[in-house]
């Protein structure tokens, strides 16, 4: 994949599926974009427009951002990513991704006191042993999570680090009370991650698309709390096609934001009782996920 033309057409901001579509019918990427250029595709002039900029101007832009992009056949894109069907094209990144063992931690926005006290502790246990915790940065349970990593203290080379993944740009603050999350994600050594360009809006349609690249990141997968529906439970789905184990936190049977965890037992998920049984968890897969799995999943980012 030719980078120029990746990061010409990355800026256009537009759905994965579009992407295939487009790319099946010219052939390749860089097809695609002169296709665009030649107005011979049916997009939006919006995107035709940001599509046509040239990628050195773009370059420059990403520069003064401090962003940073990447193709999937570059050196240095995530390899788990790489190894999964339908997995983005590219990344653009500020921050650094660190290698070693990944859990998603995942849940519910309208989540439970108990919930937001139970991820922050689960992201604080897995970062002790030196596992990166993904989530997607959103308020309730993926907040809590990455405060539980910030909260382990300065990092040194055997911490865990955050791995946030958004549903929008780069330097676009969702939701805006999580502004300070997004600057300690940084300092603390860990990366936010986006396949949509700088300036994205954070599109409903964005986020199940994002919750791929989640479950693609990590090794296991914690769905803490979640209703009988929403973006927690899409990952954990994703997740399993892509032979990603997934844990669930068990809660009442007559809470809302614990029936979709409920669920994910009675059909098999494996329960975590509590950060302790959780470090137990991830201390007996560490020399597993260093391998790769069935399913063809690289577990090493």
């Amino acid at each position: 994949m030719n980078h120029s033309a990746a990061l010409q057409l990355a800026f256009g901001a537009l759905s994965p599926r579009r992407i295939d579509t487009l790319a099946a019918r010219h052939g390749s990427i860089e097809r695609v974009v002169a296709a665009v250029i030649g107005n011979k595709t049916d997009i939006p002039s919006v995107a035709r427009d940001a599509i046509a900029v040239p990628a050195e101007t773009r370059e420059s832009e990403l520069d003064v951002l401090g962003i940073s992009f990447i193709t999937a056949n570059e050196r240095g894109f995530p390899s788990g990513l790489t190894k999964v069907e339908g997995g983005p094209r590219w990344l653009f990144m500020n921050g650094r991704l660190r290698e070693g063992p990944s859990i998603g931690i995942v849940g519910s926005r309208s989540c439970s006191a108990y919930g937001l006290e139970l991820a922050e502790a689960y992201g604080f246990a897995a970062a002790r042993l030196g596992w990166n915790v993904v989530s997607g940065l959103a308020r309730g349970i993926d907040a809590a999570a990455h405060r539980g990593v910030i909260h382990v203290g300065p990092p040194d080379v055997d911490q865990g680090r955050c791995i946030a993944v958004l549903g929008c740009g780069i330097d676009v603050i969702y939701p805006k009370e999580n502004r300070s999350l997004f600057r300690k994600v940084i300092d603390v050594g860990g990366a936010i991650v986006t396949e949509f360009p700088p300036g994205t809006r954070p599109d409903a349609w964005r986020f199940p698309t994002r919750n791929r690249i989640i479950a693609g990141l990590s090794d296991v997968v914690l769905v803490v709390e979640a209703s009988s529906r929403g973006g927690a439970l899409i990952t954990a789905r994703i997740a399993l096609d892509y032979g990603v184990p997934v844990y669930a936190v068990p809660g009442d049977v007559d809470r809302r934001t614990s029936a979709g965890t409920n669920a994910l037992i009675r059909d098999g998920a494996f329960p975590v009782f509590g950060p302790d049984d959780l470090s137990m968890v991830l201390e007996l897969l560490s020399p597993i996920v260093e391998h790769r799995v069935a399913g063809g999943h690289v577990v090493n980012i």
